[in-house]
């Protein structure tokens, strides 16, 4: 469980305790719902902590949906569409504004 800092600032004076890099290291390893898997040291029991974000979702809900910076919005949404059978964005009016 984490520790809290008590603040050594006297009356006036500012703390920038809080203002110190985290110092968290890069995840090495992922669930299969791709979140990272990282050390913590937080109770998961509090209230104040979601243990179980993806309660009552559904499949669809959990893909992992990358998006591609090189494309154009429009670009994105025709090869969404493409995908999923869902026809041709040339037939959506004002599909590039």
């Amino acid at each position: 469980m984490a520790q809290t800092k008590i603040s050594t600032a006297k009356p006036g004076e500012k703390d920038d305790a809080g203002k110190a890099p985290a110092n968290i290291p890069a995840a090495t390893d992922f669930s299969t719902s791709g979140a990272p898997r990282q050390v913590t040291d937080f109770d998961p029991s509090h209230p104040a902590v979601d243990d179980n974000p993806r309660k009552d979702t559904t499949l669809d809900q959990n893909r992992i949906d990358f998006n591609d910076p090189t494309l154009s919005e429009s670009e994105a949404v025709a090869k969404a569409m493409a995908e999923q059978g869902s026809g041709d964005i040339a037939k959506i009016p004002d599909a590039d504004k």
